[in-house]
């Protein structure tokens, strides 16, 4: 086998002893933006990458145990790039993360590759995996990757879900058909009561919602990511 699709292949592999998944492919056309690649032309095709479920806690976790800081301020960024940057010298490609400027369109790369549409708390509901998935980078590429037409059913989970349970679980209605309230949720994690709550079961919110609860992160990696939000600023 040659081609994109052995590229594809190969990169699999070489993703999944990291908890890593090909997320998405993106052919890109002439016609919208394409982002600029190392050597300084653009890119033709984006892989996205990123877990399903709680897949990359694992070795992200073995990983910071050998860092002498824990891995930093932002231990999953850096990880992340760690592991990201090195596949893409691997592969000839060039690694784009959403935490870097220039900011990448990753949701808009998301909706293309699989029709994914947002929910209340603002990550895309997937109908499989829910809300427990996400995008650690993509890699951009030099020529296609000849991505399939995407052909799944893309109706949305949250438009036929009648009883709406993300929208009735916040203590402090940061979550609402309009969207998510980052203030006042950050500003609810600083108070002691939230401390046997979202801070230690994870997003309220999003641990009821019921699609992909099969996927639902594991306790220290919602910790994690709780801890990680963080109170609001000063």
């Amino acid at each position: 086998m040659s081609g994109p699709s052995a590229i594809l292949a190969r990169l699999s592999d070489a993703l999944a002893a990291h908890g890593l998944f090909i997320r998405g492919v993106v052919d890109l056309d002439a016609s919208g933006p394409r982002p600029t690649l190392g050597d300084g032309s653009t890119a033709r095709a984006v892989a996205l990458v990123g877990p399903i479920g709680g897949s990359l806690w694992p070795a992200f976790s073995r990983w910071r145990a050998t860092q002498s800081d824990q891995g930093g301020p932002h231990p999953l960024d850096a990880w992340s790039k760690s592991i990201l940057t090195a596949t893409a010298q691997i592969f000839g490609a060039t690694a784009y993360f959403p935490s870097d400027p220039p900011y990448q369109p990753f949701q808009s790369w998301a909706k293309q590759a699989e029709g994914l549409q947002a929910s209340p708390l603002g990550i895309l509901m997937h109908p499989q995996f829910g809300l427990w998935h996400s995008y650690r980078g993509a890699l951009g590429f030099s020529h296609p990757l000849d991505a399939p037409v995407n052909t799944r059913d893309t109706v949305h989970s949250c438009d036929h879900c009648s009883d709406k349970p993300c929208l009735g679980q916040c203590p402090v209605n940061a979550i609402s058909v309009e969207g998510f309230d980052v203030r006042s949720c950050r500003a609810h994690l600083a108070t002691e009561a939230v401390q046997a709550g979202c801070m230690q079961k994870g997003c309220l919110a999003r641990n009821a919602c019921p699609v992909g609860q099969a996927f639902r992160y594991p306790g220290p990696q919602l910790r994690f990511h709780m801890q990680a939000l963080g109170p609001a600023p000063e």
